[in-house]
């Protein structure tokens, strides 16, 4: 942080001092805790039950009675002990088993065998984690999961109980309802609090006895809803996965309010319709949804099941001034650019310094590619996965466009937020019978270098040829070295492309899985192809290449490239 500019100095104090603030309130709070979950109303019974439109698969049920349980990329074997009682492989591995989302292949068995392993381990859980505490278990995410997960089981866990589970049952609704108000009290921010909201709402439309929490219920979420989801349909966070998590609770919520006779929220309903077209605009040709801003592997089956609700069947949005996106599509060719600042604040946290990074599909085939973050958590690779250099943009002195918050217990305070980046992020789009083209440009590099970067990028309208420019533009400013950095140009390939140098030319042809070829060319500059890692598929991190362009500011301080496709 010794290089830090007197503005990101001063973002990080606010950051800390709130945070600061955040953990003395909560520790004054402390003696009163048991008071404040004291006398919780438990709701009489449940009187629907939320359809959970995730997909669901039957055998993983024979593998948990087993005792195998498998999340976050890590399996384990209790032989025979309660999962809840052993040293868990991972705090995302033990978020997923206490999120009881998997309850749902249980009841896909369709057995009393497994409602009746249900049972047991719902009250394993109870007996042993039950009560409010600091562990991964109440974190107020998981304790959200935990309640949208176990109300749209109820059947499964409920169908056959005793009257004695069946009243812990509730009562262990009631307190989770407690505890997510007191958070949601307590200054919960984030995507955490729209999801603490809706949980609440959740409860309160399913529930008989507890009238008051349907309306604040209601009420929080319209209000988080508003907050939250940006007018074109984005989350504030910019980050896609959050689009498909979300839709996934509230396309049943939706369903609920029908099921109840009770007309839903305007403000549920407005928000669902802004989120399809924009989630489509994310879509690439073979269904995977673009790696921006915290967005992994795509679950193709999730996004299928999300829009075959689409009661709209809404197109893509091709631009999201908002959120800060556009899409430009020439028959079957796809480019996906971030043309927006990143966000600040809570939102930031898994915000990435990819401003002006695309994406590219011909077909059902990526070409272009963000390498994206890993589908399960893998430290090493998080903040790596967050830089410029993992992004399909132009990079200054190796130096990413954005400052985030790490280091030197930064992350315990401000959980990775981003402290400096860019702020002024302009994007034009202009299109007739022969093209569409955007020009966009970024600050991000005007306080350390005195540069703005320029994209321009120009998509025939049938596709088959994309001309690009990136430029850098001096702003007059005096900085060291002013005139003199370094710069590369980099466009991380898809691992199903293979690059190879074309003969007697200067640029690389783009081998296809489906046989398409593209051929790169860049102005005459030297064109490399390097290394690269893609941390966006299911099956793991996969070894890649990338076209890399070096250049200097004062030789080159534009680079013009085409690609085209052969044939």
């Amino acid at each position: 942080m010794a290089s830090s500019t007197a503005a990101e100095k001063m973002r990080l104090t606010r950051l800390v001092a709130g945070r600061g603030a955040m953990v003395l309130w909560r520790a004054l709070r402390w003696p009163l805790r048991p008071l404040a979950l004291f006398g919780v109303s438990a709701p009489e019974r449940l009187l629907i039950a939320p359809q959970d439109i995730r997909t669901t698969d039957p055998t993983i049920a024979a593998d948990i009675y087993s005792g195998y349980f498998v999340f976050a990329g890590k399996a384990v074997n209790t032989h025979g002990t309660s999962p809840f009682e052993i040293d868990p492989p991972s705090e995302a591995w033990l978020a997923a088993l206490t999120g009881f989302s998997w309850l749902r292949h249980l009841r896909a068995a369709e057995t009393a065998l497994a409602r009746a392993n249900a049972r047991v381990l719902i009250e394993d859980w109870l007996n042993l984690r039950g009560s409010p505490s600091d562990c991964i278990d109440w974190r107020p995410d998981v304790a959200a999961r935990r309640l949208l997960s176990w109300l749209s089981q109820s059947p499964l866990i409920l169908e056959g109980a005793d009257r004695n589970f069946y009243r812990r049952f509730m009562r262990a609704l009631g307190l989770h309802a407690k505890y997510l108000q007191r958070h949601l009290a307590e200054g919960l921010d984030g995507e955490s609090r729209l999801f603490a909201a809706l949980a609440l709402a959740e409860l309160g439309l399913c529930a008989q006895g507890l009238p008051k929490l349907a309306k604040r219920g209601s009420r929080l979420l319209g209000d988080e809803l508003k907050t939250q989801i940006l007018p074109d349909g984005g989350h504030i966070s910019r980050n896609p996965q959050v689009l498909v998590d979300l839709l996934l609770d509230l396309l049943p919520l939706r369903q609920a309010y029908a099921a109840r006779g009770t007309q839903a929220p305007q403000m549920l309903l407005n928000a669902i319709d802004r989120m399809m077209p924009m989630l489509r605009l994310f879509r690439h040709g073979d269904g995977a949804i673009a790696l921006f801003n915290g967005m992994s592997a795509t679950a193709a089956h999730n996004v299928a099941t999300v829009f075959a609700y689409d009661d709209a069947r809404a197109q893509a949005l091709s631009e999201a001034p908002h959120s800060g996106y556009q899409r430009l599509q020439g028959d079957e060719t796809i480019l996906i650019v971030d043309c927006g600042p990143p966000p600040f604040g809570p939102d930031s946290r898994e915000a990435h310094a990819g401003t002006l990074s695309f994406e590219m599909s011909s077909a059902a085939q990526r070409m272009i590619v963000n390498c994206g973050v890993p589908a399960n958590p893998r430290p090493g690779l998080r903040e790596a996965a967050r830089s410029t250099a993992a992004h399909s943009t132009l990079i200054v002195g190796d130096v990413s466009s954005c400052r985030f918050a790490t280091g030197a217990g930064l992350d315990r305070w401000v959980a990775g937020q981003i402290l400096a980046g860019p702020e002024k992020v302009e994007s034009r789009r202009a299109e007739d019978a022969h093209a569409l083209e955007i020009v966009a440009a970024h600050d991000g590099y005007d306080q350390r270098f005195a540069l703005v970067h320029e994209r321009r990028l120009t998509l025939s309208s049938d596709g088959l040829r994309l001309e690009g420019e990136d430029r850098l533009i001096q702003t007059g400013r005096r900085v060291p070295g002013d005139g003199q950095a370094d710069f590369v140009l980099r466009f991380h390939l898809h691992p199903n492309v293979r690059a190879e140098l074309a003969p007697g030319s200067h640029g690389l042809r783009l081998i296809l899985a489906d046989g398409q070829e593209w051929l790169f060319r860049a102005s005459g500059l030297t064109v490399n192809i390097e290394e690269s890692i893609f941390l966006g598929g299911r099956e793991g991190p996969r070894n890649t290449s990338q076209i890399v362009i070096p250049a200097r500011v004062r030789d080159n301080p534009s680079i013009v490239w085409t690609m085209e496709r052969l044939g």
